[in-house]
This record gives structure tokens, C-alpha cells and sequence, in this order.
């Protein structure tokens, strides 16, 4: 993962609201929810949410699938695990013990 891209995905996850997206789909598990659970389960109004699921498709950590008429939300683990695996890269280099 590139420095930037950790910067933006970091950045997407500061606002309180997407941080509350991203770990409601992240607790859902791996099927993901339609919009209007989550729209239910946070009480943000639909123009919102439209945009902040918009801001986290946008550096890649959530999708949107559609089933008929329906849009599904899905975290994707797989960018959460490479944003992890980039902040723990350099852990404790150049210190000989790491608490």
C-alpha cells in the first residue's frame, strides 16, 4: 500500500460518521446490508448516507452490490487488512525489543 492511499482511507475514517459505516458493515459480516439497514440501524438520513457510502466506495473500503432493486453495502476486508498491515509495516524498527 502506497503512503497516499493510506492517507485517504485514514482520512475517509476520520469523519465519525463513515467510522460508523464502515464498522456497522464490518459487524455485519461478509454479505453486507442493504442501505436502508443501515440508514435504520444509524439514523443518518438517506441524502447523507448516499454520500458518505460514496466517500468509502471511493478509496476502496466498502462496495455496493445490487440485488434487483435493492443496493447492498459490503465492507472490504481485504483493503481494512492491507491499511492494518501498512500502520504495523515499520513497527518498532530499529528498537531492539517492541512492547
Amino acid at each position: 500500500m502506497q503512503h497516499d492511499d493510506a492517507a485517504k482511507r485514514l482520512s475517509e475514517l476520520g469523519n465519525s460518521t463513515r467510522l460508523a459505516i464502515f464498522r456497522y458493515l464490518v459487524k455485519v459480516g461478509h454479505d453486507g446490508v442493504p442501505v436502508g439497514q443501515i440508514q435504520k440501524a444509524l439514523g443518518i438520513p438517506g441524502s447523507t448516507l448516499s454520500h458518505h457510502i460514496s466517500r468509502l466506495i471511493s478509496v476502496g473500503l466498502i462496495k455496493q452490490d445490487r440485488a434487483s432493486r435493492t443496493l447492498y453495502c459490503k465492507a472490504q476486508y481485504a483493503a481494512l487488512q492491507e491499511l492494518i498491515d501498512f500502520l504495523q509495516s515499520e513497527c518498532c524498527v530499529g528498537i531492539t525489543q517492541c512492547n
